[in-house]
């Protein structure tokens, strides 16, 4: 079952995927570094379909496309946050990772919360609470983008879940 990695506010793209590990040119190898200075063990233990929850900001920092592509390789289902920074938000729907903004609703979820998310409807189920968090649903073309695996499959029609 899906779980939670629960992180605060302004984790920024050189916590996501530290800068000297750029130089690696394979992102499946990349992304054992996902993480790393924050939470040694998060690639070791991310499980695919899991969620990382975090506070304002998230992402922020350099417009690295590593950044969302790391945890997209890693599995994470889709990245809830209060907020983020638009290059990262905007890259993640590109490269195909779910996002959602929820604002001080993300206080309510916690470390390993078991979630359902409904990104058309815009809600996010804490199973484990028996709580539902209602928030603005994803655009309809944001979802497709999303759904394709990013931009270049949308745009080529491609689907590939």
């Amino acid at each position: 079952m899906s779980k939670v990695w629960r992180y605060g506010d302004h984790v920024d793209t050189d916590v996501i995927i530290p800068a000297r590990y750029l130089n690696i040119a394979g992102f499946n190898e990349l992304a054992e570094h996902a993480m790393e200075d924050i939470d040694a063990s998060f690639a070791f233990n991310v499980s695919r379909g899991d969620f990382i929850v975090a506070g304002r900001n998230f992402g922020c920092g350099s417009s690295r496309e590593h950044a969302p592509m790391v945890l997209k390789v890693k599995g994470v289902k889709c990245v809830i946050a209060d907020s983020f920074a638009r290059i990262f938000y905007r890259n993640a729907i590109n490269i195909g990772l779910h996002v959602l903004e929820i604002g001080e609703d993300v206080e309510k979820i916690e470390a390993q919360d078991q979630l359902e998310v409904d990104a058309a409807k815009g809600e996010i189920r804490v199973l484990n609470k028996n709580l539902v968090i209602t928030t603005r649903p994803l655009p309809e073309f944001v979802r497709k983008i999303a759904d394709c695996g990013g931009l270049i499959n949308y745009v080529k029609g491609e689907k590939t879940e």
